[in-house]
């Protein structure tokens, strides 16, 4: 055993056992008495405490953490930097890592590893506006959750925007396998440098593989510099082409060539998300080997089916046939240019007849009312203040003295002629583009999470659900979800939990209670009990020796909480035993006690009972035991023990003192004839061969 379990860290945190251990600090789970929950402990190593580089990287991961509150990111509670002890009090996570979790699965659905890697991103999302680069994202450090949800940890060796960038002389890199080239080279690292890290973690999500490995980590280093993965699709060709895009884009060379931000990459992943047959136009060239770009390509008869050539447009021959092929394909290229502006005019014209017949048959229904005034009136509040349900067609112009999101004028104008209900009205509204992203709200109130929409020029639209992971009255989802971006005024709604918050009962502690406490305890915490008996136990009867689940677990109302309970056909108890001495006995005597007809010699002893009027003596064993005193060869005592009681019957004789040793005076009558009896209660015999 190590020698923090058992203990208690400054009388507050119960180690109960050791979870984890890493290269400078080991991981316990912890009970926090004063706030009654579960905790994570990280304690730096015995060894690590007089190294200056180890203490300062302990310290700046739990400055890192503290900085951060997101779902997706282990909280820290309570630090404590002494002299002797170092530790990081942190959100006791019940779960495995990602890297546990890939190599069991192998290959990841492409779906999975989708919902995965946006949850990574918004915790780093989260991190970089805080101005925190994590620096060593990989699936090591990813833990993931029974339901799903995944929680970032070790920021070890992240480090604030605003500090001195480390390199890999001062130990400061991640895992070479998922580390940013600029990091590798001890460049200086950012936000994009984490995003590389994560399109290495969906790369072996999807194939089940890391896309640089060797037998060194300077092998694999140079790879990261130098090397170009091999494409995805190759591996798994199940995986969507617009996956593969992402996966590339986030993993390139170059930093000014990645998503700039965990934002971009969001967006990419969510379009993919509602669309996986999406595909991206990216500026930089992606293939399988890193060749070079290319201006133009001549193309094989159909036969062949297949590119043959690539030629570069300066290397490329200037003739008669090549005129004429260019004439064709100029003639080609009119055809289909005024077919399918045929097809376009043709599908407008229906479209058009469909709404006309429409608005024929829903006007009727509908009542004439004044055109309102939206001009001055923010996007949202027109959209939010709509009893005619007005249809609103938007255009965007920007106006630097105006609010963004204002409406600047509208067709028709207001109180210009009456209209129909449900008529159409266009609005030019205020702002530099009509886009916008939906910011995040999960577990943030209804009313916050309106308030945050409605700054984005968004409108939000309330949507209430049961979930039993959320409180009541706060945010589970929206959607679209955060980071997509949405044109200004466009819908948000938002996913509220109505039903009640369902929160989880700590099991107590009840291995070592009686029976009757136990089951009374867990009455008490709203929870049921079920028992079986144990005859092979050592402990007193009745007594909890097992319980499942094990305390401090978190579980919901009601649940059974399966225990054991000692039979005590197999317990040992410990029985005191005080042995009264004769008075009229003023001389030494020969005591010896025998255990179930075998002599105990650490009793057996002479005494003198004018000066020892009693004597105790203990027994400790299980089941039933007879411990028989004698006093100078006479039986004195019989003590019959139950252990599993704790209690014993005695039985007495009548104890003969022996003849005075001086000479006594002659009897004035004759002596008796028989010699006196020893009256007793019981009959036993022990016969003493010494």
């Amino acid at each position: 055993m190590d020698k923090y379990s058992g203990k208690k860290l400054d009388g507050r945190y119960e180690i109960h056992e050791l979870i984890g251990v890493g290269g400078m600090a080991y991981v316990y789970r912890c009970t926090d008495t004063i706030d009654d929950r579960e905790v994570a402990v990280k304690i730096l190593k015995d060894e690590f405490l007089n190294n200056e580089e180890f203490i300062r990287r302990f310290k700046n991961e739990s400055k890192a953490i503290a900085m951060l509150s997101h779902p997706n990111i282990v909280k820290v509670y309570d630090v404590s930097f002494g002299d002797m002890i170092q530790y990081i009090v942190m959100e006791y996570i019940d779960g495995i890592t990602l890297k546990e979790y890939i190599g069991q699965q192998g290959v990841l659905d492409w779906r999975e590893a989708l919902h995965l890697t946006t949850q990574i991103l918004r915790a780093l999302q989260h991190a970089h506006n805080k101005g925190v680069v994590h620096r060593d994202i990989k699936p090591h450090n990813i833990m993931l959750l029974q339901d799903g949800t995944i929680k970032v940890t070790d920021f070890g060796i992240a480090r604030l925007t605003d500090t001195q960038t480390k390199t890999m002389t001062e130990q400061a890199i991640g895992s070479v396998h998922y580390i940013a080239p600029e990091q590798a080279r001890g460049s200086k690292t950012d936000g994009k440098s984490d995003i590389y890290s994560v399109g290495v973690m969906l790369y072996e999500m999807i194939t089940g593989k890391l896309p640089f490995d060797a037998d060194s980590a300077v092998s694999v280093a140079l790879m990261q510099l130098q090397s170009t993965p091999e494409m995805p699709r190759k591996i798994n060709p199940s995986i969507p082409i617009g996956l593969e895009q992402i996966t590339m884009h986030a993993m390139q060379k170059n930093p000014e060539d990645r998503y700039q931000n965990a934002l971009d990459m969001l967006g990419d992943l969510e379009r993919f998300r509602l669309n996986p047959n999406v595909r991206f136009e990216y500026k930089f060239f992606v293939d399988s080997s890193p060749t070079k770009h290319v201006k133009s390509v001549k193309k094989t008869t159909k036969k062949h089916d297949k590119i043959e050539e690539i030629i570069p447009e300066k290397e490329k021959p200037v003739d008669d046939e090549a005129e004429d092929i260019d004439r064709k394909k100029q003639c080609s290229t009119s055809f289909y240019v005024i077919r399918s502006v045929i097809i376009t005019t043709i599908i407008i014209a229906v479209i058009a007849l469909s709404v006309a017949l429409f608005n024929g048959y829903t006007t009727t229904q509908a009542t004439d009312v004044e055109v309102p005034n939206y001009v001055g009136m923010n996007i949202v509040d027109a959209k939010a203040k709509n009893p005619h349900n007005f249809k609103f067609e938007m255009q965007s112009r920007f106006i630097k003295n105006k609010e963004l999101g204002e409406i600047i004028s509208q067709d028709p104008e207001a109180g210009s002629k009456r209209v129909k209900s449900g008529s159409t009205i266009e609005l030019t509204v205020n702002g530099k583009d009509t886009e916008m992203a939906v910011p995040y709200v999960v577990n943030l109130s209804k009313s916050q999470a309106i308030a945050a929409i409605k700054e984005k020029n968004l409108s939000p639209k309330v949507v209430q659900v049961y979930d039993k992971l959320t409180p009541k009255g706060y945010v589970c989802d929206s959607y679209p979800p955060a980071g997509v971006k949405q044109t200004i005024g466009s819908t948000v709604y938002v996913i509220v939990a109505k039903d009640v918050y369902v929160k989880k009962i700590s099991v107590p502690k009840v291995m070592g209670k009686k029976l009757a406490d136990a089951q009374s305890a867990l009455s008490k915490k709203k929870l049921q009990c079920k028992y079986t008996y144990d005859d092979k136990s050592l402990q007193p009867e009745g007594t909890v020796i097992e319980q499942s689940p094990l305390q401090y677990s978190k579980v919901e109302s009601g649940t059974i909480v399966n225990i054991v309970v000692s039979s005590g056909k197999g317990s040992q108890s410990t029985v005191n035993i005080t042995v009264d001495m004769p008075t009229n006995v003023n001389y030494d005597v020969d005591m010896k006690v025998y255990v179930d007809g075998v002599q105990n010699y650490n009793y057996s002893k002479k005494l003198n009972p004018s000066y020892n009027s009693s004597y105790a003596m203990s027994f400790t064993g299980s089941g039933t035991a007879t411990v028989l005193v004698t006093l100078d060869g006479q039986n004195y005592r019989r003590y019959t023990i139950d252990y599993t009681s704790g209690k014993y019957e005695t039985s007495s004789f009548n104890f003969v003192p022996a003849e005075p040793t001086t000479a006594a005076p002659k009897p004035t009558t004759s002596p008796p004839t028989e010699a006196p009896v020893q009256e007793e209660t019981d009959e036993i015999v022990v016969d003493d061969e010494e």
